[in-house]
């Protein structure tokens, strides 16, 4: 008689528990199907883009490089200009 009583003290805890994961779980959905419309509507402008005559392969280069800090872009930068050179490509 004791666990059925313990039980009924924690029904609310848990219906709570169960009622947040349902939100949480409802709340990523929602976010992934946003992700998906989101992805879709970027692929759709890069589409336009090539459409227009743009190189797309450039795009997405200077979308990347656009991310990035100033400061971590010139060394990248650097690092690849080193490379070209001693590789002779420059």
């Amino acid at each position: 008689m004791a666990t059925s009583a313990a039980a009924v003290k924690d029904e609310p805890a848990t219906q709570f528990a169960k009622d947040q994961l349902k939100a949480i779980i409802e709340r990523i959905e929602r976010l992934e199907e946003e992700k998906k419309t989101i992805s879709d509507d970027i692929r759709d402008v890069y589409a336009e883009a090539k459409g227009n005559g743009f190189d797309v392969k450039a795009l997405r280069t200077i979308v990347r490089l656009r991310k990035q800090d100033a400061n971590e872009r010139a060394e990248a930068e650097t690092i690849l200009e080193t490379y070209m050179q001693a590789l002779g490509m420059l």
